[in-house]
């Protein structure tokens, strides 16, 4: 991972494949509302969760997170779209906002790109996506999720 700070050297944009991260950003908007359209579809609580504003904030989210996936099939750097999903998952608690919906964008997200690249940056888009994936479900595990609990499990800590 390049850091200016440390003395390291900037991320190469040359070094994967940069006509597909390009054409990721020019899609980005597209991709992100196909995401959200899939990740409705996927879930019939999905909708009523949120209100028009809400899903226009996981809209806009979606969109940067086209945009750093771009970033990092540019870069061939999986860890770009995993460190924004680290730095993402404490906005999402403060906003109580499930993780698994954040993940169905992701793969929404998975989805559309495979549309706008040539099948050789099928496997940057994949590992990105699988690192940002598996950020948020180690984030997912930890208390304050806002996703729904086992009712046996919330019996036994209720001690009735």
């Amino acid at each position: 991972m390049s850091h200016p700070s440390l003395g390291l050297p900037p991320r190469d944009l040359q070094a994967g494949h940069p006509a597909d991260a390009a054409n990721i950003r020019t899609a980005a908007s597209r991709l992100a509302a196909r995401s959200l359209e899939r990740a409705i579809d996927a879930d019939s609580a999905f909708r009523p969760r949120y209100s028009d504003l809400a899903l226009r904030e996981l809209l806009a989210d979606t969109e940067a997170l086209a945009d750093s996936l771009a970033t990092a099939v540019a870069s061939d750097d999986p860890s770009v779209l995993g460190s924004l999903a680290e730095h993402l998952a404490p906005r999402y608690r403060k906003r109580q906002v499930p993780l698994d919906d954040v993940i169905a964008l992701c793969e929404g997200l998975r989805t559309g790109a495979r549309t706008v690249i040539t099948p050789g940056a099928g496997a940057s888009v994949d590992a990105a996506i699988d690192a940002a994936i598996a950020a948020l479900k180690w984030h997912r595990r930890l208390a304050g999720d806002a996703r729904k609990r086992n009712a046996f499990i919330a019996f036994i800590y209720k001690g009735a």
